[in-house]
């Protein structure tokens, strides 16, 4: 057995052992060390590099590191095998799945204000803004040697009275600590209840003077970004926000990887640690810090989340939803509570989970419709959610089709050298001079903020940009020559966008040929479904009147630029709509209102899902779309072509 040691620049080391020939990204795994891994190991998108600073590896070149970075000691964990004791340093860079846990400014961001918007617009189409929580002073008589009633009986009698109710259940955490907070308070109290029809349920109990904050989560569990809200579930107000990277992305940037992942031994519960204990909970923790609030002040919680990665959040074995005929454990359920699963919030919180009606197709996508609220509109629209999976619903108030297609990580930062999420440095947007090819951007963060890398709305604006100024071809290859262009020693090429004396990097930021290629596959992914999707409806896209723009890809999209790359129709620029995160904005409504829960339960009865795998046409469709814009010109009778 060899010591193998992960350093790190911000934190303590880990000192693991192995085995002769373990490889190194497996050790990294099962001593819970991070390393960016979107491809999980199979050595095809270059992210898991390690320094080594001690020791030896056996550890195979690639095309992935440069003979510089090689000689600096730059390895990939995923080709080195362990030969002896070993230090490597795991880099802390931005495109790593923990990139920084980011906690908003609730009064200023754009999508905040689009959060809003959305609110706004699920209100007018006539959803009520009110749930079931309330809280209630309760007054008892102090008992005594001639009033022997227990305490149970006593705050349930007196619920009943107070509430006009005939039944109150006491769930466990309220008996617990029934006797304490009775005699504290001389038995004048508030407790929290939940109301439902003749049924009280007691939530929690308080001292009469306690402040009694009653507070709600609604999370969006991307399989690339988690995203967060606490908000009063008495008047809706929100009261912290926050995202992080899913920490499950070390075992795979897509759901197909961590479904694998998830059936070795023990990868159930890996995964479930990664999203519960490494994500969720640490987002728990930082936006209570920052709205000074205890995490047990959490009631419920609604969760949006693709098919996948429901069934990983649950523990519930997922292979399934990979496997024809891609049946899943649920589609819905109603039966989940924050101590099932760990989560630290109120331990008897329930947890409203936004249900899922494909393999492929899950409670994001039936949250993000409630938000678009595309079914309250006569008008036909289409919805679109642009993440790890591109998912799709095209309808009206009358009917609704959906349908998903595997866009992969691009949109969201992964599959790119450069790519990370819309944080703290990262290039949102970008224009580039068509005689001189330098280019000029967008940084998300503070002003003098240096680039780190592309998130998904810089990386469409890039491409349109290359493209524009005929810098590349049609299939993503560079056809002029410059300063910024370069090749390597295989002939491929690539873009600087940023040298590395003006980044915040280690080196400079450039897009490849092979990110081009990357990107092009997940835009042709989206455009081919929107095809494939119409075509069985015998639609086309002239009949499409309002195309609705979802996803955490930036603080928006350039929607000109996307149609020129051919990712979306090409129709009147004013007929998109960016809605932001759909997802996070469907819970939140869904956590507040009873009603919006009941109304996303319906779409999802009422929404037909389309197998694209099962559409002979798709196939053709797809690769026709692998080029810029597309092999078929007349499809974009707006654009300058070739």
């Amino acid at each position: 057995m060899y010591k193998v040691t992960f350093k790190f620049e911000n934190s303590e080391d880990v000192e693991v052992f192995a085995a002769l020939g373990e490889n190194l990204l497996e050790v990294a795994k099962k001593a819970n060390v991070a390393i960016d891994a979107p491809c999980n190991g199979n050595a095809a998108c270059g992210k898991c590099k390690v320094k080594l600073v001690g020791g030896e590896l056996d550890s195979a070149k690639t095309r992935h590191i440069t003979d510089e970075e090689y000689a600096q000691g730059w390895r990939l964990s995923c080709v080195s095998k362990v030969i002896a004791d070993v230090e490597v340093l795991v880099p802390d860079i931005a495109s790593a799945y923990r990139s920084r846990m980011k906690v908003a400014d609730l009064g200023s961001t754009e999508e905040l204000q689009i959060f809003e918007q959305t609110k706004a617009d699920i209100a007018e189409a006539g959803i009520g803004f009110k749930n079931d929580l309330e809280v209630v002073a309760i007054t008892m008589d102090v008992p005594s040697l001639d009033d022997t009633m227990p305490d149970n009986e006593r705050l349930v009698w007196a619920v009943e009275a107070a509430c006009g109710v005939s039944r109150v259940k006491l769930p466990f955490a309220v008996l617990k600590k029934l006797a304490g907070v009775l005699r504290a308070s001389s038995f004048d109290v508030q407790c929290i209840i939940r109301r439902a029809e003749d049924k009280v349920e007691v939530l929690d109990i308080l001292p009469a003077g306690a402040e009694a904050k009653v507070c709600g989560l609604a999370i969006d569990i991307g399989t690339t970004t988690v995203s967060a809200l606490i908000i009063n579930m008495l008047d809706g107000s929100i009261l912290a926000k926050a995202s992080a990277g899913n920490g499950q992305i070390r075992y795979g940037a897509d759901v197909i990887n961590r479904i694998i992942e998830q059936q070795k031994e023990g990868g159930r519960k890996k995964l479930q640690d990664a999203i519960i204990k490494e994500t969720i909970n640490p987002l728990i923790h930082t936006m209570c810090q920052s709205a000074g609030l205890n995490t047990r002040q959490i009631y419920r919680m609604c969760v949006a989340g693709n098919t996948t990665m429901n069934h990983l959040l649950l523990g519930v074995d997922a292979d399934p939803v990979r496997m024809e005929p891609y049946i899943p454990t649920f589609f819905e359920t109603n039966s989940v509570y924050a101590n099932d699963l760990g989560i630290d919030i109120y331990e008897h919180a329930r947890i409203i989970m936004a249900p899922n009606i494909g393999s492929y197709v899950g409670g994001d996508i039936t949250a993000g419709t409630l938000a678009s609220t595309i079914w309250n509109k006569e008008e036909m629209s289409l919805f679109i959610d642009l993440g790890t999976n591109g998912e799709l619903v095209f309808g009206n108030a009358e009917f609704m089709m959906s349908c998903a297609c595997s866009a992969g990580p691009a949109f969201e930062g992964g599959d790119i050298s450069c790519g990370m999420r819309a944080t703290d440095g990262a290039i949102e947007a970008c224009k580039i001079d068509k005689e001189t090819m330098e280019p000029t951007f967008t940084i998300v963060g503070d002003e003098g903020q240096k680039p780190v890398g592309l998130c998904g709305s810089g990386i469409i604006d890039v491409i349109s940009e290359l493209f524009r100024c005929g810098m590349i071809s049609p299939k993503g290859k560079f056809i002029r020559e410059g300063e910024r262009i370069r090749h390597d020693k295989y002939g491929m090429g690539s873009y600087v966008l940023a040298f590395k004396e003006n980044a915040a990097s280690v080196k400079d930021i450039e897009i490849t040929e092979v990110d081009i290629d990357n990107f092009i596959r997940a835009k042709g992914a989206i455009f081919s479904a929107i095809r494939v999707m119409l075509q069985s409806l015998d639609f086309d896209v002239s009949m499409i009147d309002h195309v609705y723009v979802a996803g955490g890809i930036g603080s928006g999209i350039n929607m000109k630029n996307a149609v020129s790359i051919g990712m979306f129709p090409d129709i009147e620029l004013e007929k998109f709509s960016y809605i932001g995160n759909s997802s996070l904005s469907g819970a939140y409504t869904m956590l507040y209102s009873t009603e919006a829960e009941a109304k996303v339960a319906e779409l999802s009865h009422n929404m037909t899902y389309l197998e694209l795998s099962n559409e002979p046409t798709y196939m053709d469709e797809f690769v026709a779309c692998c080029f810029i814009p597309h092999t078929d010109a007349t499809l974009f009778p707006s654009l300058e072509m070739y």
